[in-house]
C-alpha cells in the first residue's frame, strides 16, 4: 500500500472515529481535571501530562514541515506559524500555569492524548506539506483563506482571553475552580473551548481540506461533551450557577 493511499485510508478512518466519541464522550466523560476519578490505572502530574500530550503536535508538525515534498511557499508558512502559535503555547507555557498541588492525570489518558496528538498532526501535517500539492503565495488572496484566518486568529484570541482570565480569577479568589460573571463568561461556561472550535474551524476553512476539516470535527466531537460536562459540574457544586448559561455556544449549546 502507498503511503497516499494509507493516508486515505486513516483520513476516512479518522471521520469515523470522530463520531464514535462523540456518543462516547456523553457517556463517560475523561477523568482529569474537575471531573477525575480513580479506577483508571497510574497517573502522573498535571503539567507534565499535558507537556507529554501536546509537545508531539508541536515537534512532529515541524519534522513534517521540514520533511515536505511540495515546493515551500510564503502561503504554507503562515499554517506552520498558525499551528505553532497554539501549539508550543498548549504544550510549553500552558501546563506551567496549572496548579500543580494534588492534581494528576491518569496515564491512559496521556496515552490517548499522545495518540490523537501524533495522528491529527500527520493528517494535516503531510497534507499540507506532500500531499496538497502546495498551495501558491496567490491563494493568501483567496476569500476562503482570509476569512479562515480571521476565524483563526479570533479563535485564538477568544482561547487565549479566557484561559488568562480563569488563571486570574483562580490567583484572586484561592478556588481552584470558581465562577465567573462578566464577558463572554456571561454567556456560556466555556468560552475557551469555543475560542477552539472557532479556531479549529478557521484552520478548516484557511486550508481549504479535509485533514483540515477532520480537526475541527475532532475539536468538536471532544470539546462539545466535555463542555456540557463542565455546565453540569458547574450547576451542581457552584453556588447560584446561572441556569440559563450554556456550555460552549451562546444561546445555542
Amino acid at each position: 500500500m502507498s503511503e497516499r493511499a494509507f493516508f486515505d485510508y486513516l483520513l476516512l478512518t479518522w471521520f469515523v472515529l470522530a463520531a464514535a466519541l462523540f456518543f462516547v464522550l456523553f457517556r463517560t466523560t475523561a477523568p482529569y481535571g474537575r471531573h477525575g476519578r480513580s479506577g483508571w490505572g497510574p497517573s502522573m502530574g498535571t503539567r507534565i501530562g499535558w507537556l507529554v500530550m501536546e509537545a508531539p503536535a508541536s515537534l512532529l508538525f515541524f519534522v513534517w514541515f521540514l520533511a515536505g515534498g511540495v515546493a515551500q511557499s510564503a502561503t504554507l508558512v503562515v499554517f506552520f506559524l498558525m499551528w505553532q502559535a497554539h501549539y508550543l503555547h498548549r504544550a510549553f507555557i500552558y501546563p506551567f500555569s496549572l496548579d500543580q498541588s494534588g492534581v494528576h492525570m491518569p496515564l491512559a489518558v496521556v496515552a490517548m492524548g499522545v495518540g490523537f496528538n501524533s495522528v491529527n498532526t500527520y493528517l494535516n501535517g503531510r497534507y499540507l506539506f506532500t500531499f496538497s500539492g502546495g498551495y501558491a503565495t496567490e491563494w493568501m488572496l483567496d476569500p476562503r483563506f482570509m476569512a479562515g484566518v480571521a476565524l483563526f486568529v479570533a479563535g485564538y484570541v477568544l482561547n487565549r482571553y479566557a484561559d488568562h482570565t480563569l488563571r486570574m480569577e483562580r490567583i484572586r479568589t484561592g478556588a481552584r475552580y470558581c465562577r465567573i460573571d462578566n464577558g463572554i463568561f456571561r454567556y456560556v461556561c466555556c468560552p475557551n473551548y469555543l475560542g477552539e472550535l472557532i479556531m479549529w474551524s478557521g484552520w478548516a476553512v484557511a486550508t481549504w481540506s479535509l485533514a483540515g476539516l477532520s480537526f475541527a470535527v475532532w475539536t468538536a466531537a471532544n470539546l462539545l461533551p466535555r463542555g456540557r460536562s463542565h455546565l453540569a459540574w458547574s450547576r451542581t457544586h457552584l453556588h447560584a450557577y446561572p441556569e440559563k448559561r450554556k456550555a460552549v455556544i451562546p444561546g445555542l449549546w
